[in-house]
């Protein structure tokens, strides 16, 4: 893969951590945080399990019900 492609997963990775902060959060502060720390909070999400059950799926398609 080259830097393109990886710099556009990083980004998009990058927004759904966004989205999963505000799902379980609501608060803008927390996901501007939680955005620019991302990957560490993207990996605690999931040893956490609040991915778990769907939920992956679930909250993204809650954006654009």
């Amino acid at each position: 893969m080259n830097r393109r492609h990886s710099g556009i997963i990083y980004g998009i990775l990058g927004l759904y951590t966004v989205m999963i902060s505000w799902y379980y959060n609501h608060n803008i502060i927390l996901a501007i945080i939680h955005y620019i720390f991302w990957p560490i909070y993207l990996i605690y999400e999931l040893l956490v399990g609040h991915l778990a059950h769907d939920m992956w799926k679930i909250i993204p398609q809650s954006y654009f019900k």
